[in-house]
């Protein structure tokens, strides 16, 4: 019976990775994994009512918004969550523009989900972004940039802290 059990769950995740993309005969099991990261959608993008057309893109990627909220937030609050950048040199205006107007935070579910949130966000600087990634199509300058997401997995857990409450996450 578990060898049974065993074949179906393989079976069942051979079937998700395909319907993700991914090519499991090209893929190092080890390297697969369910993950949530953090998105931000900057205040440019949200001025101009586009985060739809943005979130649409991470859906079609096959990652889930499992918790979404629209706010706003102090430069005091910016400057805690940017607190790492503290000693660069564009982190009083990152703190600034983040406090701006309005940002939707959102934790997005799915395989490989921090690296997969970056490739469709793009370079930082829109104009070094791949062509089709929601910076180059959407962001104004480096700093207006339409979208932040985590680098890491480990820092995905940080900054989904920062924002949500484990009661908020719905996946």
């Amino acid at each position: 019976m578990k060898f049974l059990s065993d074949i179906l769950v393989a079976s069942l995740l051979f079937f998700a990775f395909s319907l993700q993309g991914i090519d499991i005969n090209r893929t190092n099991i080890e390297e697969i994994s369910e993950q949530r990261t953090l998105s931000i959608i900057k205040p440019d993008a949200t001025a101009k009512n586009i985060t739809g057309s943005i979130n649409a893109r991470f859906e079609q990627a096959g990652l889930k918004i499992i918790a979404q909220k629209r706010i706003c937030i102090t430069q005091e609050q910016a400057g805690k969550f940017y607190a790492v950048h503290r000693e660069k040199a564009f982190y009083d205006n990152i703190c600034k523009y983040m406090s701006s107007g309005p940002i939707v935070v959102q934790v997005l579910q799915g395989i490989n989900a921090v690296l997969k949130n970056r490739e469709i966000m793009g370079a930082t600087n829109p104009a070094n972004a791949a062509i089709g990634t929601i910076r180059r199509d959407f962001g104004e300058n480096i700093e207006h940039n339409a979208v932040h997401g985590s680098d890491s997995e480990e820092n995905a857990a940080i900054e989904i802290a920062f924002f949500f409450s484990s009661l908020e996450l719905i996946d």
